[in-house]
């Protein structure tokens, strides 16, 4: 069943962005991942929480591997870097199998 980890962003600075997306891509898809979403434009349909700056889906094969992306040492160092400019809500969820 393909897991999805889904998050929304907002950017304090951007001075992070271009050595963080140079690297992300690569390692999504070492982990067998694929970027459904990337940026994404947010326009509200529903709700009074800020819009954050950007979204993004990543499609996995399944809950095992959207976790082994999202533990391993490297994408944990760029999360270090990504956390200097901006602040990110995240979630993995269960698609339909």
């Amino acid at each position: 069943m393909p897991a999805f980890i889904i998050g929304q962003m907002t950017i304090q600075s951007r001075d992070w962005i271009d050595e963080y997306f140079s690297r992300i891509p690569d390692l999504v898809a070492r982990h067998e991942g694929t970027f459904r979403v990337r940026g994404g434009e947010p326009a509200r349909l529903e709700g009074d929480d800020p819009l954050p700056d950007a979204a993004f889906v990543i499609e996995f094969p399944d809950r095992k591997h959207a976790l082994s992306f999202w533990n391993s040492d490297e994408f944990q160092t760029l999360a270090v870097l990504r956390r200097s400019g901006s602040s990110l809500n995240s979630i993995v969820v269960d698609g339909l199998g």
